[in-house]
Order: C-alpha cells, then sequence, then structure tokens
C-alpha cells in the first residue's frame, strides 16, 4: 500500500530528529506542513507531478518523500506530540465518502485580522469567506492580555465593530445576504477570569473563550474548564487541549465532565481546524457526540488560504459522529444570534 499524507509526516519528524541545522528544520517543517497539502503525495508521484510544489518540500525533502514511497518502511504509532491528526487530503476524503459537511457549513467561526495577528483586513477574510460559499464569518481577533499577538484593547476593539457594521452596511447594499459577525477571541486566565471589560463585549455577537499561559501543566485542569464555560460572557471554548503537532501535548481533564458542563449551560466546544492544532481531536469529539453538547468549527485562519482548512474541522465531525443539530455553524445568521443572545439572558 502507499504511504499515507499523514505516515510521511511521521515518517519527516523521525528524519529531523537524526539532524541539526538546516535538513532538522526542514524535515520538521515539512512534517507539519504535510497535513495541510490538499493531495495526497502518492497520488502525486503515479501522476509524474512535482512534489517541490508543495509548500516545505524542496529538493531533500522531495527527495526522501520518493524514496520512502518507492520503497516504503515500516511506520510506527506515532509519539503522543503527534497522534490523532489527519491530513487535509484524508478529510477530503471522508467528506467526499461518508458526509459532506463542508457543503451544509454556513460558516467559520474563528479567524483573525490585521487587528490583531492576522495577515490581511476584515474585508478581505470576509471577501474569501464569500468566495467559499460561506453565509457568514466570525472575526474573532485576539484581547488585550495576549500582546505577544497584538491583542486588542477594549477601544481598539470598539473601533473594529464599527468597521464590521460598516462592511455589512455595505455587503447589504450590494444585495449580498453574507455578514460579519462582531466577535472576539478573549483570553481566559486559569481561573475564568477573562481580559476585557465586560461592557465592551455587550455589542459582540459571539465570544470564544480561550486558554494561552499555563498550558504544559500536567495536572488534572478540570475545574479550570468548567471556570471558563460559567464565564458568563463565553459563548464558545477556543482550542480546548491547547495542543499544537509535534511541540505541545496539550492540558487534560475529565472531558466527560467539561462536556457535560458545556451542556448543561448550552455553550460549545471548539473543533479548531488548524492543521496544527486539530482541537478538538476526534477521540475527545466521540466522547462530546455521546454526552451531546454543542460544537463550533472554526479554523483560526490569520490569512484567507488558511479558511480552506474547514474541511479538516468538518471531517473531525463527522468521524467523530457529532449529530447536525450540536453544529452551531449549520445554524442559519439570524438563529445563530438567537441562540448567542439566548445565553447573554443568562448573565
Amino acid at each position: 500500500m502507499s504511504l499515507t499524507n499523514e505516515q510521511l509526516a511521521e515518517l519527516l519528524a523521525l528524519e529531523a530528529e537524526k539532524h541539526e541545522g538546516n535538513k532538522e528544520k526542514a524535515a520538521r517543517r515539512a512534517s507539519r506542513k504535510a497535513f495541510g497539502w490538499p493531495r495526497e503525495v502518492a497520488d502525486m508521484v503515479e501522476q509524474g507531478e512535482s512534489l517541490k510544489t508543495l509548500p516545505a518540500v524542496g529538493p531533500w525533502v522531495s527527495k526522501l518523500m520518493q524514496d520512502w514511497l518507492d520503497d516504503p518502511p515500516e511506520v510506527t504509532e506515532p509519539d503522543r506530540l503527534r497522534a490523532d491528526f489527519m491530513s487535509l487530503a484524508s478529510a477530503k476524503h471522508t467528506l467526499a465518502t461518508e458526509w459532506d459537511l463542508r457543503d451544509e457549513l454556513r460558516g467559520d467561526l474563528q479567524m483573525h485580522s490585521t487587528y490583531s495577528d492576522g495577515r490581511v483586513s476584515v474585508k478581505e477574510m470576509a471577501l474569501e469567506g464569500i468566495a467559499l460559499g460561506h453565509e457568514y464569518i466570525a472575526i474573532t481577533d485576539h484581547s488585550k492580555g495576549l500582546k505577544i499577538a497584538g491583542g486588542m484593547s477594549e477601544e481598539v476593539l470598539s473601533e473594529q465593530r464599527r468597521e464590521i457594521d460598516a462592511l455589512n452596511d455595505e455587503l447589504e447594499q450590494g444585495n449580498a445576504t453574507f455578514r460579519v459577525l462582531r466577535a472576539l477571541e478573549m483570553n481566559i486566565s486559569p481561573d475564568g477570569t477573562g481580559d476585557m471589560e465586560p461592557k465592551s463585549l455587550e455589542e459582540l455577537d459571539l465570544v470564544l473563550g480561550s486558554f494561552h499561559s499555563k498550558l504544559r501543566i500536567k495536572e488534572d485542569q478540570t475545574d479550570r474548564y468548567i471556570s471558563n464555560l460559567r464565564n458568563p460572557h463565553v459563548h464558545v471554548v477556543g482550542h480546548p487541549r491547547c495542543r499544537i503537532y509535534n511541540f505541545r501535548i496539550g492540558l487534560w481533564a475529565e472531558w466527560d465532565r467539561v462536556f457535560e458542563e458545556a451542556k448543561e449551560l448550552d455553550k460549545a466546544v471548539e473543533i479548531n481546524s488548524f492543521p496544527d492544532r486539530q482541537d478538538l481531536n476526534v477521540e475527545l469529539l466521540e466522547i462530546a457526540a455521546e454526552i451531546g453538547c454543542r460544537v463550533s468549527i472554526g479554523t483560526d485562519a490569520h490569512n484567507p488560504a488558511e479558511m480552506h482548512f474547514i474541511e479538516i474541522g468538518c471531517a473531525a465531525a463527522v468521524r467523530a459522529g457529532i449529530q447536525p443539530d450540536r453544529i452551531i455553524n449549520l445554524m442559519p445568521y439570524e438563529e445563530l444570534l438567537g441562540w448567542t443572545a439566548s445565553l447573554k439572558t443568562r448573565v
């Protein structure tokens, strides 16, 4: 059998451990990027296409993969830092053969613009959303506590809200039904406290509450997640495990308790579709599916090209058996706003 992109990623990660300097960096980078390659490398080779057209693939990495495909080595189970990640190519296959959730998805509920650490403007992200067939997107730039990512102050958040309102007016005048949600990825402390003044959150449509500190703690963090969910301004827990491929394994919790709390409060946990994160992963999503809490799917895109990774999150939901009525991205725009408004009435 041909090696999959996931297996090639593991072989590249192991190859990196044999080297120092440029070769180590090249293999590690290609291992990470392999999860975002849209086609199986084996299919490209079979069709005589150059592998050097793929991101992070130069002559040396290309030859490595060609040699492995010609004479496939045994591929062991990945290290825990690399376990349970799927490739975009594999995600596409799942959607094509099981349930094309991407075709039914109405929007992408996490991404960033130049208001924090994104690469392009709010409008440019919106235009890509329209091109992808979305009905809405949520611009979830970082809040002020995450200074390394250019987190926004209350004043800047208000400025962004006005820009989004103007953009939505412009779209409506052009007879477009597409809408941009006024949203935020708020930094949440270990005790569940947000870093923004509550008044600044009142006119937002959606708030993700995410951890960005103390992410290597090995002890049970269940209470930390429950505190996040009980924050009255949070609608969705962003990238819950806080894992990153081949870098950080993420936090641990009694996940059944976390998902039960989310269900009780009618809040959502995120499926972060970014290839490096894939958080929540399929194994934990199966628990969420059994309990029946809501989920939100977002790409965490920092530029328009990364919005295409939504298929990874969709495939994770399909593989885990998440029911359609539990996926908030399947709600029409007004229904989604109604759901978040219903949570605000409990504040």
